[in-house]
Order: C-alpha cells, then sequence, then structure tokens
C-alpha cells in the first residue's frame, strides 16, 4: 500500500469522552509557540486539511477529539498538544489532558513511575500539571493542575427567540464558555434530553459570538465563546453539567475545562473558597472531582487556578491513511450524523 499520509493513534477516553492521541506520524506544525501552533491550525489552509482528515469523515466521527502530540516548546515541559475537533483546533480541556496524561504513559513515551507519576503538559492556554496515580504498569486516575481561570462577565442578558431574556456567565477555563443554568430553558440534564440540549447550546453559542467578543488578555490566539455548558446544581451538592459542542454533540464527561470556568464563576460569588473540592457529574453520569487550589491574578483581574480529577482509560490502537488517490482527503460531513450544522463544516 502506498499511502500518502499516515498517523498512528492511541484510543483513549476520559470517564466516556472520546480524546484520541496521536503518537505518531504528526506533520511539523509550524510557530515558535503552542499558542502560535494552535493559530496557524485554524488560520492556514494545511491546517485547516489536517483537522478534517483526521476529524471528518471517512476517518474521523462526530464523537470525541483528536490530540495531537507535539515536542514541547518550554524547558519544564515533558510534551505539548492541540486538541482537534471538527470546528477547529482548540487550545485547552481537561478531558483530553486526562486522555493525553494516560496514553503518554500507558505507552512508555514518558516513563511511569509507581505510585506516583507527574507529568506536565504545555498547551496554548499554558502549562498544565497532571499528576497520575499509578499501580501495576496502569494509569489509575489523573489529577490536573489547571491553567488560571477568571471571569469575563457575570449575569450576562442575552435575547433568545425561543426562552426569552436568559442569563449567562461568560467565563475562562482555558477556554471561553457561556455558562447557562439549564432551567432557563425547561430542560434538565439527562440522557433524554441530549439533542434538545445541544440544539439550544448552538443557538446561544451563536447568538453570544454574533453580540459578544471575548477575547485572552494575554493569549490572543483564545477568542470567542468555544461551548455552551448547561449547568444545574443536585441536592447533594454535586454539579450537573452538560457541555454542548460544534456541531452539533454533548460532551460524554463532565467538562475540565468547563468546570474550571463554572468555579471561577462560584469563586466570584462566594459560593466557592480556597481548599473547597466538590464533585462535577455528567450527562451520562460520570464524575470529575474539582477543586480550588489557590487565587491568583490574569491580567490584573481576579482568578483562580483550578484542579481537575478523574480517570483516563486506552481502548485501542489505529493507524489513519491517505490513499494519494481518495477523492475525500479533506473529508466530509453529512446532516444525516452531524445534525443541522454539518453544511457549515
Amino acid at each position: 500500500m502506498r499511502w500518502k499520509r499516515t498517523i498512528q493513534l492511541l484510543d483513549v477516553h476520559a470517564e466516556g469522552e472520546i480524546g484520541k492521541v496521536a503518537i505518531g506520524g504528526v506533520p511539523k506544525i509550524p510557530g515558535k509557540t503552542v499558542a502560535e501552533q494552535l493559530d496557524w491550525l485554524n488560520t492556514n489552509p494545511k491546517g485547516q486539511e489536517l483537522r478534517r482528515f483526521l476529524c471528518l469523515e471517512p476517518r474521523g466521527a462526530p464523537i470525541g477529539s483528536v490530540n495531537l502530540l507535539l515536542p514541547p516548546k518550554h524547558p519544564d515541559a515533558d510534551a505539548a498538544f492541540i486538541i482537534l475537533q471538527p470546528d477547529q483546533a482548540h487550545a485547552s480541556s481537561g478531558s483530553n489532558s486526562i486522555c493525553v496524561t494516560t496514553a503518554l504513559l500507558e505507552s512508555g513515551i514518558v516513563e511511569m513511575k509507581e505510585p506516583e507519576t507527574i507529568v506536565t503538559l504545555e498547551t496554548a492556554a499554558g502549562l498544565v500539571k497532571a499528576t497520575a496515580t499509578c499501580r501495576d504498569g496502569r494509569c489509575e486516575k489523573v489529577k490536573l493542575t489547571m491553567v488560571p481561570s477568571f471571569v469575563h462577565e457575570l449575569d450576562v442578558e442575552v435575547e433568545t427567540p425561543h426562552w426569552g431574556k436568559i442569563k449567562v456567565d461568560l467565563c475562562y477555563g482555558g477556554i471561553f464558555y457561556a455558562l447557562v443554568d439549564v432551567g432557563q430553558i425547561n430542560l434538565t440534564i439527562e440522557k433524554g434530553n441530549a439533542a434538545a440540549l445541544v440544539q439550544a447550546g448552538m443557538v446561544l453559542k451563536e447568538l453570544i459570538n454574533r453580540g459578544i467578543d471575548v477575547v485572552h488578555p494575554e493569549i490572543p490566539a483564545i477568542s470567542g465563546v468555544a461551548y455552551v455548558m448547561f449547568r444545574d446544581l443536585e441536592a447533594d451538592g454535586t454539579v450537573r453539567t452538560c457541555t454542548t459542542m460544534w456541531p452539533g454533540r454533548a460532551d460524554r464527561s463532565p467538562c475540565g475545562t468547563g468546570n474550571s470556568a463554572n468555579l471561577a464563576a462560584r469563586h466570584a460569588r462566594g459560593k466557592a473558597k480556597v481548599g473547597d473540592v466538590f464533585k462535577s457529574r455528567s450527562i451520562i453520569g460520570s464524575e470529575f472531582e474539582v477543586g480550588l487550589l489557590a487565587e491568583a491574578e490574569v491580567a490584573g483581574r481576579p482568578a483562580i487556578i483550578p484542579t481537575i480529577a478523574g480517570r483516563g482509560f486506552t481502548f485501542g490502537l489505529s493507524q489513519v491513511a491517505l490513499d494519494p488517490f481518495d477523492p475525500h482527503p479533506g473529508g466530509f460531513a453529512l446532516t444525516d450524523v452531524w445534525g443541522p450544522l454539518a453544511g457549515e463544516i
């Protein structure tokens, strides 16, 4: 077989959310920093082609991400990575950081030390410290010390055609989120409502990004609301979440960057303090532990340092290839699988 391109993928999921890790065959990505590499992937036609090759049909699927494992730029980092999804390349992700850490250790790319291994990951949003609990050659649990998270604006009023005026919190947890109390759209976070939640999330994301500009004050490559995360508070204090992701699906995990953003909102309202730890439960019932490690500052505004803990599981090893005669090198998406926004991909 004379393949034009081959990339080796280790299949991993974190509490149900798939985050495949490209461990071999990744081409050189231009850029002096990981943020510059992120920008190249999102703006250069060759970068977009690589993302489409891995994330769209016939080689990809709507569910999950592909993490490009890259040589680190920072001297303290063990590895760098960028998250590829159907819409664009993203700067940071808690579930994908857990997947990458699990892949690095269980594949032997980074030496596993028992009972604990510390792996420093470099993302476009900054360094993420991953503390992995290891036993019998397996990565049992990963606790992430995330990048500083902060509030952009609380209680922003958004006029909607379906639910009238609703309030959202615009917060940063490695990427920008619109955080919405789910009761405002007359839904609950459960499996049977996944399609309705996703449809609502896509509408809200478009409305918010059309009318509000958000840009990281220190990393201009990170801008715009990436996801809408619906939230609720259960009787035992557990935060229930559903992060909705373009072009139309629900995050299977509780969402690490989303919970980091939500923790910043809770801290700003006086509902969380340093040392607090709580559970976050996803739409499928999987859980992360979310902690407030410290207070911080980003460009003069108050911020926090969150921690996210969860489990990653490897479930396969594959190789994605491109036949030089394949008529679909850039991939495609159809509305029957990808939903009504497939035509925009």
